[in-house]
């Protein structure tokens, strides 16, 4: 399918797949949501100072990005980060992405370089406190894929709308059962039937205010 990079309300860029009227990330802000989900909601929430990461999916790395960055202000020592596309960009999609320039840190564009650069199935270094595994594969194929235990989820799946297996039971069962007891996903959606699946798998649920132009957000913790 083919994609078009597209700026977003706070400046920074996304890419947009015209076929599905769908974006990468919100036209209110790709930077912004990407902070606010999953790292105001989602990492700064987690007590471990060593823990592991399961991305759905990597797209354009800037989760992976705001997560490094995160990180650099913390305590945390150590995490594992496994991200999974199925669709990777291509490498003049990175180029024109510019989302190290987005950043007041100038280590920040070498940090972009080496998340781009890394080679997929390999757990590659990308600094001290941060190591990255990409894996191509199709998010239904979860549960043959290896993996450690998992202490937060960054569901970013693209929407119910136009992808609405994503959010339905038999995926969202084998991300739990990746999980470890007290572990959290975050995700920008708030959607009813996702909701009552994450119920159904004994979640704990907890509905806070969204990103720019969302009203709500949930995280779900493990129980």
């Amino acid at each position: 399918m083919k994609r078009e990079i597209r700026t977003t309300a706070d400046g920074s860029k996304t890419l947009f797949i015209n076929e599905l009227n769908e974006g990468y990330h919100s036209h209110h802000g790709a930077l912004q949501e990407a902070k606010h989900v999953f790292i105001k909601n989602g990492l700064a929430r987690i007590e471990k100072i060593e823990f592991n990461i399961l991305e759905l999916g990597f797209g354009t790395g800037l989760n992976v990005l705001v997560t490094a960055e995160a990180l650099m202000a913390t305590n945390i020592s150590k995490i594992n980060y496994y991200t999974i596309e199925k669709y990777p960009v291509t490498s003049d999609e990175i180029q024109n992405m510019g989302f190290e320039h987005l950043f007041e840190n100038t280590k920040m564009a070498s940090i972009y370089e080496k998340i781009h650069s890394c080679e997929w199935e390999t757990l590659c270094s990308i600094m001290p406190k941060l190591s990255l595994k990409k894996i191509k594969s199709d998010f239904h194929n979860l549960e043959n894929i290896e993996l450690p235990t998992i202490d937060l989820v960054y569901f970013d799946c693209f929407g119910a709308r136009v992808q609405p297996d994503l959010w339905e039971l038999p995926l969202v069962k084998m991300v739990s059962d990746k999980m470890t007891t007290g572990s959290l996903l975050s995700t920008y959606s708030s959607k009813g039937s996702f909701q009552r699946v994450l119920k159904s798998l004994n979640f704990n649920l907890e509905k806070l205010e969204g990103p720019k132009g969302k009203r709500e957000m949930i995280n779900a913790w493990k129980t």
